[in-house]
């Protein structure tokens, strides 16, 4: 079965950023542990996708996505200082630590500490990539279709389909 929307594939990746030319190891998913996800419902990047579109078991892919086509560019506009006093009796947050945030709205999202002074602990709201070419390279390990409950809940339930949920 070749990838297509509402397929769940199980997937290898070697994940590497470019920075001023350099490549650098980010992280991976190997064969004990697969990313597995269930393909065309927004769940990855969609140009990550679309590399992989038509791919079967046992095919390898190496693709590279430039920062607007992954995680963005960088927003120097996105840092912001938040009071100290918000923290309450909380240990005041560390440099480069990573803070779970909540908008007004209740969605939820991270942000980096960039700064922390007696009054603001400042904070970058970009995705950690933001402004990084990616590399990917890896392996189709299996793609099936997608079973109804996995339909119905929007994700996929293991590479074989029955993992607990």
């Amino acid at each position: 079965m070749n990838i297509q929307p509402n397929s769940v594939v199980a997937l290898t990746y070697d994940l590497y950023t470019k920075t001023n030319g350099e490549e650098e190891f980010v992280e991976q998913a190997n064969e004990e542990n697969p990313l597995v996800f269930l393909y065309g419902v927004s769940m990855m990047l969609p140009k990550f996708e679309e590399n992989l579109t038509g791919l079967a078991a046992g095919d390898s892919y190496d693709f590279h996505l430039i920062a607007a086509d992954a995680y963005g560019d960088k927003d120097e506009n996105a840092v912001t200082d938040l009071p100290i006093d918000m923290f309450g009796d909380m240990e005041k947050p560390q440099v480069d630590s990573i803070l779970p945030l909540q908008d007004n709205n209740g969605n939820q999202f991270s942000a980096r500490v960039t700064e922390v002074s007696e009054t603001v602990v400042t904070v970058d709201l970009n995705h950690p990539m933001a402004g990084q070419d990616l590399h990917f390279k890896g392996l189709i390990l299996s793609v099936r279709e997608a079973t109804e409950d996995e339909l119905a809940h929007g994700h996929a339930h293991g590479a074989d389909g029955h993992a607990a949920h």
